[in-house]
């Protein structure tokens, strides 16, 4: 009773829907690295994502090159490009940018010392020879580039201090933020060609102009945020663009009205104070790459299954603490190895197509927990229940056995049933009330029927070898029709089961049937029965299917999945 109790295929049948789902999102361009996360993914309501490269085009174009009055600058533009030429860290598209807008001669200049660009400083210093001069070059973001700064220079070569045109460099970043620009500052000063370039050496340096950039959204961009908004799944923008720029892009992307959370905000807040302030923010912006990590946790304690992704080395965190990690196979290796799924394409686009996956494997998986409980809890109740009135075991311990092995047979095509519609339209999770209270509402219906069937075969005072063939053949053979009428909260006539499935079941019927009429039926205890026995044992059964249809539509009436 123990052993058939146990829904042992179980490993077997999620491996078997795992791997068949990993397969599909496979084709769908969704790269599955740890099967068990397809599961998560199925169960995803909230996603958080960079926008650059996922929900704009990814390639960054430099606007303009501009002096402190807002006109275009030569000067600017070239000791950006000199910046970006000799930069020797990771790959970048803003240097891309820059490289690919306009080139300049530099037979006579030559890279003499580079501080990287770090996190931290966000900025990019290059010593350089130029025509016999030293020149300390510094890019990055425009506040950081600001701080190293003493004296601005003007269009007419003079120097201004700092501190008298901030606010006017203030009010032209956030001009150009409000255009969905991405701003950028340049700053440079002399230094002597044989100085040992340190950190130290950023300050006093003279403020020379902005770097405009943008990356535009991409044209199907609003359409597949309905589409993951359709799926129950709500898209937040982690960026490390200032609050006017991601406000911009978030108005473009159709999230306007959203709430926005910058880095210096989220850093004054406590942990509890920022979970109970997530769910209703959908852009963060100013986000230092450690507060990625602090807001996927707090998603997490409010009760979401989040998604996260990210392709660098500073998403590594946040990739590890998400539900599902996603990367992309352009992404940083570490980026990569971190994330359970892997898409081929950058895109969202794929993204919702492996969304659909998961939950169609996540619910195939559900089809066989409900059958296997609600089935195997049915026939062992009975079972127990006839052992206190009957003089002999109902079944033996190898029918129990084979008659698991029998029902298990349609339940390993599960893998490639369909799957209702409104099945995939929102995320699912375990509810193990749920599952449950299924099993006890349809195994009770089947100990009814299994206990009428007892009563028949008690009343035909069948010989004991027969008793436990007809109850075999109730048992097994009902077990394996009402498969059709548990794998969908629809009408048995309105959702139509897989084709492996459908006849898989047809064979064990078939073969359960004819089982007792073979030589070797002696062995394990089966007889022959007479046709009018099989006749009212077939009543039975087309009776429980039809009460187990009632009892469905009256429990998901009352019981939502």
């Amino acid at each position: 009773m123990a052993v058939g109790l146990t829904p042992q295929l179980l490993p077997a049948v999620i491996s078997i829907n795992l791997a068949h789902g990993a397969k599909r999102m496979a084709e769908e361009k969704v790269i599955v690295k740890q099967l068990a996360s397809i599961e998560n993914f199925g169960s995803m309501d909230v996603l958080c994502s960079d926008k650059t490269g996922t929900l704009t085009e990814g390639k960054v174009h430099l606007q303009d090159a501009l002096d402190i009055d807002g006109k275009p600058s030569g000067k600017v533009l070239r000791y950006a490009y000199l910046n970006s030429f000799y930069e020797t860290g990771f790959n970048n598209p803003i240097d891309e940018a820059i490289r690919s807008f306009h080139s300049f001669d530099v037979k006579d200049c030559r890279k003499l010392a580079e501080i990287p660009y770090d996190f931290y400083r966000k900025r990019l210093s290059l010593l350089i020879s130029d025509s016999g001069a030293g020149i300390l070059i510094t890019k990055g973001a425009l506040t950081n580039v600001l701080d190293a700064c003493t004296y601005v220079e003007n269009s007419n070569g003079t120097l201004t201090a700092i501190d008298q045109v901030r606010e006017h460099i203030q009010q032209s970043y956030e001009i150009f933020s409000t255009q969905g620009l991405r701003t950028l500052g340049i700053a440079y000063k002399s230094l002597e060609e044989g100085k040992k370039l340190t950190k130290d050496d950023e300050k006093e340096m003279r403020f020379l102009g902005f770097l405009t950039l943008f990356d535009p959204p991409k044209a199907n961009c609003l359409q597949t945020i309905e589409q993951l908004r359709q799926l129950g799944v709500s898209l937040k923008i982690i960026t490390g663009d200032n609050r006017l720029i991601a406000e911009t892009v978030s108005h473009q992307l159709g999230l306007s009205g959203s709430k926005v959370l910058t880095g210096p905000e989220i850093a004054q807040m406590s942990g509890s104070a920022l979970m109970n302030q997530v769910a209703e923010v959908n852009v963060f912006a100013e986000v230092e790459p450690n507060q990625k990590e602090r807001i996927i946790i707090a998603l997490k304690k409010a009760g979401f299954v989040v998604g996260y992704m990210g392709d660098g080395i500073n998403d590594v965190s946040a990739l590890h603490a998400a539900d599902v990690g996603i990367s992309v196979d352009s992404a940083a290796d570490i980026a990569k190895e971190t994330a359970q799924i892997v898409l081929l394409e950058k895109n969202l686009d794929v993204l919702v197509k492996g969304v659909k996956e998961g939950r169609i494997t996540f619910a195939n998986t559900l089809k066989y927990v409900f059958m296997a409980t609600s089935a195997n809890f049915g026939n062992m109740f009975s079972m127990a229940g006839a052992s206190l009135f009957l003089p002999f075991l109902p079944l033996l311990p190898k029918q129990i056995l084979l008659t698991n092995l029998l029902t298990d047979f349609p339940e390993m095509t599960i893998a490639s049933d369909n799957v209702d519609a409104e099945m995939v339209t929102q995320p699912r999770r375990w509810d193990i009330q749920f599952i449950r209270k299924f099993m006890f509402t349809f195994g009770i219906v089947s100990s009814i029927f299994d206990y009428l069937t007892f009563g028949l075969l008690l009343w035909l005072q069948l010989p004991i070898e027969q008793f436990r063939t007809g109850w075999f053949l109730e048992s097994v053979i009902s077990a394996a029709l009402v498969v059709f009428v548990v794998r969908s909260g629809k009408s048995i006539f309105k959702s139509r089961p897989g084709k492996y499935l459908a006849m898989t079941t047809l064979a064990i019927v078939a073969a359960t049937l004819v089982l007792p009429y073979f030589p070797f039926a002696a062995l394990i205890g089966f007889q022959p029965l007479p046709p009018a026995v099989l006749a009212l044992l077939g009543v039975i059964i087309i009776l429980y299917i039809s009460t187990a249809e009632a009892a469905k539509r009256i429990f998901y009436r009352f019981v939502k999945i």
